[in-house]
Formats: C-alpha cells, sequence, structure tokens
C-alpha cells in the first residue's frame, strides 16, 4: 500500500530549557534540545501514531482533520 503524504501543523513552545512540539490535528506531542530536534521527533512520533491508527481501525475517525486543505493557526489572549 502506498503511503499517503500529509501536510500537518506543528505548534512549538519553549518549556524549562527543552523545546516541545504538539501537532494540533492529533494531540501527539514531543519535545528536543532545539526546535529542530523536537519536530524531527514529533515527525517521528506522528509517523507511529498514523501507523498505529491505520492498524487499529481510528484512521477514519481522523481523516477530516489529517486531509483538510485549509488550516490556520492563531495567537489569541485570554484572562486566566
Amino acid at each position: 500500500m502506498k503511503m499517503k503524504k500529509l501536510n500537518l501543523t506543528a505548534t512549538l513552545w519553549e518549556e524549562e530549557c527543552v523545546w516541545v512540539a504538539k501537532s494540533p490535528e492529533t494531540g501527539v506531542a514531543s519535545c528536543g534540545d532545539t526546535p529542530q530536534e523536537a519536530l524531527s521527533n514529533l515527525k517521528e512520533a506522528l509517523e507511529l501514531y498514523l501507523e498505529n491508527a491505520r492498524d487499529l481501525g481510528l484512521r477514519d475517525d481522523l481523516e477530516a482533520s489529517l486531509t483538510s486543505a485549509h488550516k490556520f493557526t492563531a495567537l489569541i489572549e485570554v484572562s486566566a
């Protein structure tokens, strides 16, 4: 079976001297010492997650968020 290429978004932030990268579409997160390392680790974690989702028959539940052509990120300020 040919693997489909997906374009997913990632958010990154620094947390206690480590960079965290998270995919909003899946909730999968990883970390690294640099932003590049965090993204690389996130890519690996996403590939494993999606492979498991496919094997478990859960991929269809994620399809809309994974394949949407319209994705945006925004920074909003809230009071807490």
